[in-house]
């Protein structure tokens, strides 16, 4: 049976690449968030930043700079007036030499006439329009001057001229002057409003060979013809007022007749007219050893608008910007298909975290991070936490849920040391649909999986966080989200039966959702409100009268605030008899109940430390001293803990 095959141009991708890593992508975007970023926000952050394994916006925006940079630095402007001063001194020389063998009176007037030329470059070609020359190779010297001013004149305006034309006749100028003419007359018609479509037509016909962009209408060859135009005038601008003069006599002699300046002048005053948007003031400072001519000038001008273009663009920083602004043939032609390659993946990250239902926009218009990213997020603190908690070499992450429990329904994929029963219905169904068709059906290990048991004795567990500014500016914040976000994922995939309350507490306690959490910002208020926390914390623990209670404590600072009768919170520094004897109240309270209570005390402060230990043994309760890279392992370790006791 015949195949169709599709061959498209390479893009610079590398085919045999992994998908992009949304799990990673995720991560970098939930710390963002939890650092108090927007998602929005957060995802621009990481499209900009990149990854370990994929470049970002800043990385190819400063490969732009370098390449704007080095230009700069590489080239001067003086190539075009050094050529026409090493011709006319080629062409002098020569002269000299042929006149110093003839003897006649002529040949003197004709040295002292040399002898005579004026230092100007612009001025001596002009003095030597009419020289009867003697030598002949000093004669196509000097025309060689006349015929390389026509070919940089129209190779500013029209790519490549400066090539195509070189050792051009008659013809070849007459065949420009008519392309010129046909053109300023196309463009006046234009002008007028009057429809070209047909004359347009006719011009490419004729003219076609003068135009590779292959423009379609009127207005795309306006558009190139400006861009360029513009870039020429830039290159004026950059010259020196010496360097003007200089090339603006010279520009007189261009193909021995001013009939092309005055077509190019024609031309320029259409298209200012026509693309006044254009860039037609600026300048650029090229400061290095390598001369360029005016064409060459000007496709250095082109492309370090271009260069400039792609780094706004990248820079994404206009309203309403997005990775579609990108022009990415652009971006190929000056960094190479890589660099597209690189765009395309970061566009292909975005749209893949949108569609696989990370982010969320919310009916106020504001996106936010969905419970599926919640899922992930927590999911990704937990294996950190894992991590930090395996203190032995080889020692396998546990996957049972409950010892000696109950199904939950739920199976997952075995792993080696799994005791619990098979799910037979799901193990043969895996087989099945890995390789369909086949009978009798063959087992392999990946097919496995065994169901999944919870165990029947249950806990209410009240996590209670500070979220008051002492958290933002010492950098507890990010690992105290996250160490509630490991506990959140434990519970909701281990330990089902267990009932979690998330509560913050600054000014005031109030209780989260792990998205609540995530998002929550670090505002500047005053006040560590354990009263109003612990309040909430026995709302919940009452909620559960069959349930174990638990009750865990992450904070960086002694009660500096309790909750009145009327609602409102009252704040003292040093904190007041009252307020602490309202939060040991609470915390007596929590005893009756036959809590567990565990603090976790971040920060040296000897006050800290002493009023924690006291209330600590008061409630028969924990303390643990963690460092912020070991918090969640010390939190979710002391929960296990209670489980297994």
């Amino acid at each position: 049976m015949a195949r169709n095959s599709r061959y498209t141009p390479y893009d610079g991708s590398d085919p045999l690449a992994p998908p992009v890593d949304l799990r990673d992508a995720l991560e970098s975007i939930g710390n963002d968030v939890m650092a108090g970023s927007s998602p929005r926000h957060a995802l621009r952050e990481l499209l900009r930043r990149g990854s370990k394994n994929m470049r970002g916006l800043d990385d190819i925006a400063a490969a732009a700079h370098r390449r704007r940079r080095e230009m700069l630095q590489r080239n001067n402007l003086d190539g075009t007036l050094a050529e026409v001063r090493e011709l006319l001194d080629r062409a002098v020389l020569e002269e000299r030499k042929a006149l110093a063998r003839a003897l006649d009176d002529d040949a003197r007037f004709a040295e002292m006439q040399l002898a005579e030329l004026p230092p100007s470059t612009a001025q001596a070609v002009q003095e030597l329009a009419d020289y009867d020359w003697r030598s002949s190779q000093a004669r196509a010297d000097y025309e060689k001057i006349r015929d390389l001013l026509g070919r940089e004149l129209l190779d500013q305006r029209f790519a490549g001229m400066k090539q195509a034309l070189e050792g051009a006749t008659d013809e070849d100028r007459q065949r420009i002057d008519d392309m010129l003419s046909d053109l300023n007359d196309l463009l006046d018609a234009h002008g007028r409003g009057d429809d070209t479509d047909e004359r347009f037509a006719e011009f490419m016909d004729k003219h076609g060979e003068f135009f590779p962009e292959n423009p379609k209408n009127v207005d795309e060859l306006l558009d190139s013809l400006a861009r360029r135009a513009a870039a020429a005038q830039r290159l004026r601008n950059s010259l020196s007022p010496e360097q003007r003069a200089e090339l603006d006599a010279l520009a007189q002699q261009a193909f021995g007749s001013p009939s092309l300046m005055n077509q190019l002048g024609r031309l320029d005053r259409h298209l200012r007219m026509a693309r006044p948007g254009e860039d037609w003031e600026g300048s650029e400072r090229f400061r290095g050893d390598q001369g360029m001519g005016l064409g060459e000038g000007t496709d250095a001008l082109q492309e370090i608008s271009e260069l400039e273009q792609l780094g706004d663009q990248l820079s994404q920083q206009h309203a309403g910007a997005d990775l579609d602004d990108i022009d990415l043939e652009l971006l190929a032609k000056h960094l190479g298909n890589e660099a597209a390659a690189d765009v395309k993946t970061l566009a292909e990250l975005e749209k893949a975290l949108q569609q696989e239902g990370f982010l969320d926009k919310g009916a106020d218009g504001q996106w936010r991070l969905s419970p599926k990213a919640m899922r992930r997020l927590g999911e990704s603190a937990l294996r950190d936490v894992a991590g930090s908690l395996s203190g032995r070499r080889g020692e396998r992450e546990t996957r049972k849920a409950g010892a000696m429990g109950e199904p939950t329904g739920a199976s997952r994929e075995w792993a080696f040391g799994d005791t619990e029963p098979w799910d037979v219905t799901r193990t043969i169904t895996n087989a099945v649909l890995r390789d369909p068709g086949r009978i009798p059906v063959r087992l392999q290990v990946s097919d496995v999986e065994v169901a999944e048991t919870e165990q029947r004795e249950q806990a209410a567990v009240a996590l209670l966080v500070d979220t008051s500014f002492s958290m933002v500016i010492e950098g507890r914040w990010v690992p105290m989200k996250r160490t509630a976000l490991a506990l959140n994922h434990l519970i909701s995939t281990r330990f089902r039966g267990d009932d979690l309350q998330l509560i913050g507490f600054g000014r005031h306690a109030r209780t989260l959702t792990t998205a609540e959490l995530a998002g929550l910002d670090g505002a500047y208020e005053q006040g560590t409100n354990l009263h109003h926390a612990l309040l909430l914390a026995g709302r919940h623990l009452r909620r559960n009268p069959n349930a174990q209670p638990v009750v865990l404590i992450v904070t960086d600072g002694e009660p500096t605030a309790h909750l009145e009768p009327e609602g409102y919170a009252h704040f003292d520094y040093p904190p007041s008899m009252r307020t602490l004897s309202l939060t040991i109240r609470e915390l007596d309270n929590l005893a009756k109940l036959k809590a567990q209570v565990t603090f976790f005390r971040l920060g040296e402060h000897p006050g800290l430390a002493r009023f924690i230990d006291r209330i600590a043994r008061r409630v028969g309760g924990r303390v643990v001293a963690p460092d912020l890279d070991g918090l969640g392992a010390a939190v979710v370790g002391d929960y296990m803990r209670m489980r297994r006791k």
